[in-house]
């Protein structure tokens, strides 16, 4: 079964419920192949299709992830990465998606529940090396996952990891570097192959109830699965359920009121404002505040805010919004066989998911003002230009919990297919996967009319005219401003609406290999050839009032469309010498789309090298892709709202660089209407992609590895950001970039500005009204990284056995270019284009004696951006710089009182450790740390139980 020392030590390093390798093999031999792309684990999956229906010869070679050809070597030319079920359970991981975004990998910052207000926050998903989300081919047993239906910052099509059920999964195995040929599309960055159960020795209940020590999050989980054999027939059936409460920020010290270690004081929320366009905040209670005093749980008062003015606000209002969402999910799997005889195998797999979330974005998403359907507006009891902002707070609404977001998501994956053998060598595998997710976004909002409606008649009064032939007039009733509603109030002009989207897969797969097709001096050659078509299709269609103007100051993404596409695969394993190895793979793929055809090739050329037993010197050298998405191609003219600063009129009127804090908040803080489209015109992102390393083992059950890799994007696809436009618009307007340059011809026609106008004298450009940001075609990016993991395996004696592991990334290089003209961005260096971890380690160390089991896990997260840095995109002004590193720390033990029960007690983030305070936050900040980077949730501690039932005593 093991052909070297090598295998041996990475083996046995590998699989740590054990540090008998014989035991491992017979492990290997016994277990069934798992999926029709016939990729499987290095760990549990053999080429044989079942131990029954095959010769020894067969057994001899085991298929690893990242080659289709049956193997007497687990480690090859492609690195790859394994977490077993028990590492992960050990290492106090909760989900697949915890263990994935935590591993060394993993070192991009990625949303999720806790940005307030994406697009996706009820999914979950990971960054590779920094690179986008996308850039990751996900496959469950081999086949691909179907995307997720909305898009990731209203844009971009992932994988969301949320409905994978962590009792079901056997391991998963990682993959770096592009793997286009042999995996097709999206594989730029990598490849993650989640490999699931096929088969449990008795029938079996886990238990698992916990929370967190800061309060919210408490979860309970169950789940069953057994096993079932009649004659020729065999399956697994597991069904999970778990329940999670949400974590709302005002349970969190640093997150339940505006930051007060901060640049400035806290800074109270400007719930009732009155703000003029010249002369600032304008403060027109008659009561001062006195009537609002009980809002936001008795906090709100009268507030004054630096060079503005006075104003009714609360400093506790962050506190209203969730940072980890209620979730309730159910999963069903199966998987069966039937020999109908030893050269046939048919095999049919299930999976569903059904997952329901609810969250929360805060009173600083729930609010009414005059900007957004007036601009401005002339009071004529002022005799000013004015806007009006009024925020509601939870004895408004009748509390957020009352009001919550809510996404119901339902998706499966069923294979049906039939594998077998042809003759003495030749292994087929037929079959065909169909994926399909469901999603309904509820989400409660503001409806245009009847809001308006009600501040009209409550506060506006009629309209009176028009100033200047512009701006609608009013007189306005500050007395009736500043006066709390009742929740009868609100709820009659806010309400759900709901959004539905889809995406759907359908493939059939052929795959014919030969691994013994002739001999050379190494050993036999080996073939395999891969056969692919199919369709897929995603459709998001927003609930009408979302696009047609009648929910208040709140838009969506839209867009459907269907392609299909068919792609060859072939791979040629030639072992030159008992000592080299060369493996060559090429794939072409082939998308019909909007009528016309999108194609592109990809190879790769591997090289293993043994110069004696314990060492693997590997190098590899190819090519990826990742076509175009079916949202880039069809997602139709989108519309969102955000904020941006005017970076020109700022520098107009004397603030730029360190200096643009202190812009008046009328331009430092400008709220656009902004519109995306995708383009079926658009070009695959094409890549070079390649690596080189080793795998030592000077013990037999000790592996150390380390490769370096590269990769060189073009054609990626990406939504322009506003932020940079308004940018390139200031450095063009002040002659820093050449007015004919691409840069500054794109910032002028993309940015929609009102009349121009004058400040103090000072001629200004007019407003930001909209910005355009479409989905282009950039010019490059480029990575370089290490990736090094160390594992050893011994025995202490009568003391048991110790199980170390680690993992080490370091991105060493990382550079963006927009367009071909423009200079590339190192964003290692650029803290305002890039908040990534530059580096990232785990180590844990497992102690195994009897019935006895406990592991001590450290994640490291290394230095990233303070706040201030990312907002000068600099280290040079006063303030920036990067804050250190975050160790958080993970321990388990696990007891077995009786061979069929296992008791265990978990506890992530053990010393209950918060991320490094950063005191370049302002006072107005809310959440005071990259949320993209880190979480607050603080210390979880979990009991599980684990019965196995007829397991004899």
């Amino acid at each position: 079964m093991i052909k070297s020392k090598l295998a041996v030590a990475v083996v046995a390093a590998l699989a740590l419920g054990s540090l008998s390798v014989a035991a491992y093999a017979q492990d290997v031999q016994a277990a069934s192949s798992s999926g029709a792309q016939g990729q499987s684990s290095q760990q549990s999956q053999s080429a044989s299709q079942s131990a029954d229906s095959k010769n020894a010869k067969k057994l001899e070679a085991v298929t690893v992830t990242g080659s289709l050809i049956p193997q007497t070597q687990v480690e090859t030319a492609t690195p790859v990465i394994t977490i077993t079920a028990d590492q992960m359970k050990k290492q106090g991981f909760s989900t697949v998606a915890e263990a994935l975004q935590q591993a060394s990998f993993a070192t991009g910052s990625v949303q999720g529940a806790a940005s307030s207000a994406s697009f996706t926050q009820g999914a979950q998903t990971l960054s590779m090396f920094g690179l986008p989300v996308g850039f990751v081919k996900y496959l469950v047993d081999g086949r691909p996952m179907g995307n997720f239906p909305a898009l990731y910052n209203g844009s971009d099509a992932f994988n969301s990891l949320s409905g994978i059920p962590m009792d079901m999964v056997d391991h998963i195995d990682i993959l770096p570097g592009g793997q286009s040929s042999l995996y097709g599309s999206d594989a730029i960055a990598g490849v993650i192959n989640i490999v699931l159960k096929k088969h449990i020795d008795a029938p079996a209940i886990d238990v698992r109830v916990g929370g967190y020590s800061e309060g919210g999050g408490a979860d309970r989980r169950i789940s069953f699965a057994d096993s079932f054999s009649w004659g020729k027939f065999n399956s697994l059936v597991g069904v999970q359920f778990e329940k999670s409460q949400p974590i709302w920020n005002y349970s969190r010290d640093l997150t339940s009121q505006f930051f007060t270690q901060g640049t400035s004081a806290p800074v109270a929320s400007r719930d009732y404002l009155v703000n003029a366009r010249v002369g600032g905040y304008q403060f027109e209670d008659p009561n001062n505040c006195s009537s609002v005093t009980g809002q936001f749980n008795g906090s709100e008062g009268k507030r004054y805010r630096k060079n503005s003015g006075y104003y009714c606000g609360s400093f506790d209002t962050p506190g209203y919004a969730t940072m980890k969402n209620d979730e309730k999910t159910v999963n069903f799997y199966t998987h069966n066989t039937f020999d109908v005889n030893d050269n046939l195998q048919l095999y049919g797999d299930l999976l569903y998911n059904y997952d329901e979330q609810k969250y929360s974005t805060g009173s600083n998403y729930m609010w009414w003002g005059t900007s957004i359907d007036y601009g401005y507006i002339y009071d004529t009891n002022l005799g000013k230009l004015v806007n009006l902002q009024r925020a509601f707070s939870p004895e408004d609404v009748g509390g957020y919990q009352n009001i919550m977001n809510k996404n119901y998501e339902n998706s499966y994956m069923l294979t049906l297919g039939g594998r077998g053998s042809i003759g003495q060598n030749w292994d087929y595998d037929l079959g065909f996967t169909h994926s399909d997710d469901k999603l309904i976004e509820h989400n409660y909002q503001r409806f245009d009319g009847p809001i308006d409606a009600y501040f009209r008649s409550h506060v506006l009064g009629q309209q009176l005219g028009l100033y200047n032939g512009y701006y609608p007039e009013f007189a306005v009733n500050y007395g009736a401003f500043y006066t709390p509603m009742s929740p009868s109030d609100f709820r009659s002009f806010t309400g759900y609406t709901d959004t539905d989207a889809k995406t759907w897969d359908n493939m059939l797969r052929a795959q014919l290999t030969n691994a013994s097709l002739f001999s050379l001096p190494g050993g036999d050659a080996g073939v395999a050839v891969v056969l692919e078509g199919g369709n897929q299709g995603w459709n998001y269609t927003p609930d009408p009032r979302l696009l047609n103007g009648d929910v208040w100051g709140t838009t969506d993404v839209q867009g459907a469309g269907h392609r299909s596409r068919y792609a060859a695969t072939t791979e040629l394993k030639f072992p030159l010498l008992s000592q080299l190895t060369l493996d060559v793979s090429g794939r072409y793929d082939s998308y019909h789309v909007a009528g016309q055809d999108v194609g592109h090739g990809t190879y790769n050329i591997g090289l293993e090298y043994r110069p004696f037993d314990t060492l693997l010197l590997r190098g590899r050298y190819g090519t990826a892709f990742k076509v175009p998405t079916l949202a880039d191609e069809f997602q139709g003219l989108s519309g969102y709202y955000n904020f941006v600063t005017d970076y020109a009129n700022c520098a107009r009127l004397g603030y730029t660089g360190a200096n643009v804090e202190n812009c008046p908040s009328s331009y430092s803080d400008v709220q656009f209407f902004g519109q995306q489209s995708g383009s079926a015109k658009l070009k695959p992102i094409t890549a070079t992609v390649w690596s080189y390393g080793l795998v030592w083992a000077p013990l037999e059950r000790m592996s150390l590895s380390v490769d370096y890799l590269h990769w060189d994007i073009n054609n990626e696809v990406n939504q322009e950001s506003s932020d940079q436009l308004s940018n390139a618009e200031y450095l063009c307007d002040v002659g820093t970039i050449a007015m004919n340059t691409q840069t500054c011809q794109a910032a002028f026609a993309q940015i929609v500005r009102g009349p121009a106008t004058t400040l103090n004298g000072i001629p200004l450009l007019g407003d930001i009204e909209e910005i355009y940001t479409p989905k282009v075609n950039v010019s490059n990016e480029q990575v370089n990284a290490i990736s090094a993991n160390f594992s050893y395996a011994h025995g202490i004696g009568s003391w048991g056995s110790l199980i170390w592991n680690a993992s080490y990334s370091d991105e060493l290089k990382h550079t963006y270019q927009d367009y071909p003209n423009d200079p590339a961005i190192d964003l290692l260096r650029h803290p305002g284009w890039s908040t990534d971890f530059k580096t990232k380690a785990n180590a844990s160390l497992t102690w195994n004696k009897e019935n006895w089991s406990a592991t001590l896990y450290a994640n490291r997260y290394g230095r990233t951006p303070n706040y201030l840095a990312t907002y000068y995109d600099s280290y040079a002004y006063a303030g920036t710089g990067k804050l250190p590193a975050w160790t958080v720390y993970n321990a388990s033990v696990t007891w077995h009182p009786l061979k069929r029960l296992g008791l265990s007690f978990l506890v992530n983030n053990l010393f209950n450790k918060m991320p490094p305070m950063d005191h370049s936050y302002p006072g107005t900040s809310g959440s005071p740390y990259n949320s993209s980077n880190y979480n607050v949730y603080g210390r979880a501690m979990y009991l599980e139980a684990n019965y196995r039932f007829g397991v004899p005593e």
